[in-house]
């Protein structure tokens, strides 16, 4: 396939998403840009919502990862269902009582404006690194198979792939983004669907047998119950699970902007349910890929592993029409995923750093709404830039978690103090407990091989967001 057809190939891509974002965009208000004007069908947020969480880390680090892990990545998946539980009967019921645009202001009003403040905070530095990561991950695969030949630079890749994501989100963010989720998730299952479809035909297994073909290979062994010292350790694994989904779900402004576009709580929930069943079958899917690729390739002899895994099979292995379909599911999971993540960003700093429904008239609001949407593209472009020196041999999906352990951690400690007890703190010295419970998590786990004989991995989360809520114990007010 020559560059130029892969050019037209995204280019065809954008055009319709620009011409969606044409169609449900001519609303140019905060509302649209913030809440969809909360009249979005909850079928098509769910839906939506499938693409947002998978994003280009999913599409490729996933499949990448079974060499390696096998099957146990389900173990954090199953735990996503508990923790899916936990967002739709206590978060979301919140959330939906308080009318809120931004989930933050929660924290204004149960500890005071200094704990608003650091979780909005915490939030926006999850999502930079998180989104960046994302998008990292794609434009560097689009940078080996089409940008060096062309002669681009990474940083203009990058430029390129930010500008267009602004282009199609600038005038009614969730309101288009809905709509344009929806449609990248269906390309995204399609090329996963077709690349399963290709890779087990050439490996000789009809459909009928490929589920068997699947459960009884040594790679799809999902439970690990041996060794509770390992990262991979059921419960270690299924209860980080459960509080991911809880913290980067029902935590992340993110995603809940997405649910709080539905009509109503009942909508929401419907959302939630729907959502919980079809993320847990999409996962497996990834799995059984990543599963088939690294047996295509170890018959073959192909050096192709981790996150080069797809690609590399995609691009020189597996032929023109699988390679087509690998681009669009690629760019379609990374931008379902990185366009709400810009959405969600200038929501935020808008509405919980500048207070701007709060200080300015409505024609104010949407001039500095703008500005920081252009502030906030900026910005992930650099550090996506940045990545690029820093990510050299692990999976991109590993370090998003281990870093989410971090960032998301003191969210966590605040809204579980805050739902689970009465007591009040001292507001200032929440930001100071914020900062301290993340530094002490690293030394902890940095140590904890040497100290315990226990490798936290994921579980780094719960050890963040418990010294987080001890810290709360401790500057509460009496």
């Amino acid at each position: 396939m020559s560059a130029t057809q892969i050019i037209l190939l995204i280019a065809g891509y954008f055009g319709i998403l620009i011409l969606i974002s044409y169609f449900t965009g001519k609303e140019d208000s905060n509302d649209a840009f913030f809440k969809a004007n909360k009249s979005a069908p909850w079928y098509l947020v769910a839906f939506g919502m499938i693409g947002a969480s998978l994003s280009g880390v999913t599409f490729i680090s996933v499949p990448g990862w079974i060499e390696a892990s096998q099957f146990s990545y389900m173990q954090v998946v199953l735990g996503y269902i508990v923790g899916y539980l936990v967002i739709g009967t206590v978060l979301l019921p919140l959330y939906y009582k308080l009318n809120l645009t931004s989930i933050y202001s929660y924290l204004d009003e149960r500890f005071g404006n200094y704990a608003y403040k650091t979780g909005a905070s915490f939030f926006l530095i999850s999502r930079v690194v998180g989104a960046s990561f994302r998008l990292y991950l794609v434009a560097n695969v689009l940078q080996i198979i089409l940008f060096d030949e062309l002669g681009v630079e990474f940083w203009q890749t990058v430029t390129i792939t930010v500008a267009l994501i602004w282009l199609y989100t600038f005038k009614s963010g969730i309101k288009t983004i809905i709509w344009t989720d929806s449609l990248q998730t269906l390309f995204m299952l399609i090329a996963v669907g077709v690349s399963i479809y290709y890779v087990s035909t050439d490996l000789g297994i009809s459909g009928g047998n490929l589920l068997g073909y699947i459960l009884d290979s040594d790679l799809s062994k999902t439970f690990f119950f041996d060794d509770f010292k390992s990262s991979n350790y059921f419960w270690k694994q299924f209860i980080s699970g459960a509080f991911i989904a809880i913290v980067m779900t029902g935590l992340d402004q993110d995603m809940m902007q997405k649910n709080l576009t539905c009509k109503s709580l009942k909508d929401a929930q419907k959302n939630m349910f729907w959502f919980t069943i079809v993320l847990t079958v999409v996962n497996f899917i990834f799995l059984s890929l990543g599963l088939l690729l690294t047996v295509y390739a170890q018959q073959l002899g192909i050096d192709a592993h981790k996150d080069e895994l797809f690609p590399l099979l995609a691009k020189n292995h597996l032929g023109v029409g699988i390679f087509i379909f690998f681009l669009i599911g690629l760019i379609a999971a990374a931008y379902s995923s990185a366009d709400s993540a810009l959405t969600a960003l200038t929501t935020s700093f808008s509405i919980d750093i500048l207070d701007i429904e709060k200080k300015y008239d409505k024609t104010k609001q949407i001039t500095i709404r703008k500005r920081i949407h252009i502030l906030i593209s900026l910005l992930l472009i650099l550090v996506i830039v940045a990545f690029k020196y820093i990510i050299k041999d692990e999976s991109v999906i590993s370090k998003l978690f281990v870093f989410a352990g971090y960032t998301y951690g003191p969210l966590l400690g605040l809204y579980s103090f805050g739902l689970f007890t009465k007591w009040q703190v001292k507001d200032k010295l929440v930001p100071m407990i914020a900062i301290l419970s993340p530094i002490l998590s690293y030394i902890i786990s940095v140590n904890s091989t040497k100290w315990l004989g226990f490798e936290f991995g994921f579980f780094i989360l719960i050890l963040n967001g418990l010294l987080t809520f001890l810290g709360l114990i401790l500057i509460r007010r009496k």
